[in-house]
């Protein structure tokens, strides 16, 4: 046989062998993302769904099944991974199979219901909001931690949290309530002490603060005056307590742009007009500045405010009933004005 047709049939044999070897290393180690993604996987989630979410960032969805077949890998562990340009299907099927995830910047702002939390807190997870609520309204954790279902909201404090996408909900709560512990520092909590609250009346007070005032500011002179209410043994007759005595009754979504006269005799624990001292628990999730206005007041002889028709969106504070009383009929004139009944 000649010997060039050998040396031509060997070398067209390891031409097609390095072929199909580069192919394979190209398949498993090549470049498989065409560009930077954040790939979302569910629970739920099988390796063909995994696919068709790579469709529009991979050269050949294809090829991942492939590998993952070659690496007998054939369920996905849910999260939110960052996946970069360039990455190969290898790589992509590891980081997959070992659940390696990239954390979020958990947020969210000031909520007035736990409702309202979890609502907010589904948007940005997994976990839905029903679970969110059943976590947090577990007897047992509340019981342990001495909360209530009304009183729980107060260790959700407004904050950005590095949490993975796919924490359960147990996970966030106990997360939170880490969060809420380290919140309390030593610093924080002599300050609550030397006003001789605690740091679920600083948060009632604060929450109220919240509601009262948007301005950080104002938070300050706010907390200092009702501070000076509750020295004085006044009612704190704070009409935030109202509202949210009327949506008790009414409904979360009901509107109130105007508390009435026959508001303030609403039969509630949580109507300050009726009852002196605190409400039983905070009426809103305050955010850290209303918070810290209550631990550090400002000192003045404020004993009344009133919505400022001069500067809108600020308080005219007053000493004396008198200014007060002027302050408050030039509030009222220009509501009506508004045509504002409720």
């Amino acid at each position: 046989m000649n010997k060039k047709f050998i040396y031509t049939v060997i070398a067209t044999i390891f031409l097609i062998g390095a072929i199909i070897g580069y192919n394979y290393y190209q398949r498993i180690f090549g470049k498989a993302i065409t560009k930077d993604m954040v790939l979302f996987v569910y629970a739920t989630d099988s390796l063909l769904d995994v696919k068709d979410k790579l469709a529009d960032y991979s050269k050949n969805p294809s090829t991942f099944l492939l590998v993952a077949a070659q690496k007998n890998f054939s369920k996905p562990k849910s999260g939110r991974y960052l996946l970069k340009e360039g990455m190969s299907n290898n790589e992509l099927v590891n980081m997959l199979r070992i659940g390696n995830q990239t954390a979020l910047s958990l947020s969210f702002n000031n909520q007035d219901t736990l409702e309202k939390f979890a609502g907010r807190i589904a948007e940005q997870l997994e976990v839905d909001s029903l679970s969110i609520l059943n976590s947090f309204t577990d007897t047992g954790f509340l019981s342990e931690n001495k909360l209530t279902k009304k009183s729980v909201l107060q260790i959700c404090i407004p904050n950005s949290y590095q949490i993975y996408w796919n924490v359960s909900a147990n996970g966030l709560r106990d997360k939170l309530l880490t969060e809420y512990h380290r919140f309390w520092t030593i610093s924080r909590l002599e300050k609550a002490k030397k006003l001789k609250m605690t740091k679920e009346q600083v948060i009632a007070l604060a929450s109220i603060v919240q509601k009262e005032t948007a301005k950080n500011s104002e938070r300050p002179i706010v907390a200092g005056l009702y501070l000076n209410r509750l020295k004085d043994g006044w009612p704190l007759q704070a009409d935030p307590t109202v509202i949210y005595s009327i949506r008790e009754i009414k409904g979360q979504d009901y509107a109130v742009k105007r508390v009435l006269t026959a508001d303030l005799e609403i039969d509630s624990p949580y109507n300050t007009y009726k009852n002196k001292g605190l409400p039983p628990t905070l009426i809103a999730m305050p955010d850290i500045s209303s918070i810290d206005a209550v631990l550090n007041p400002d000192t003045h002889n404020y004993m009344y405010m009133c919505a400022s028709v001069e500067k809108i969106g600020f308080h005219a504070f007053a000493k004396t009933l008198a200014q007060h009383n002027n302050n408050a009929a030039k509030y009222h004139v220009w509501m009506n004005k508004q045509g504002v009944n409720r």
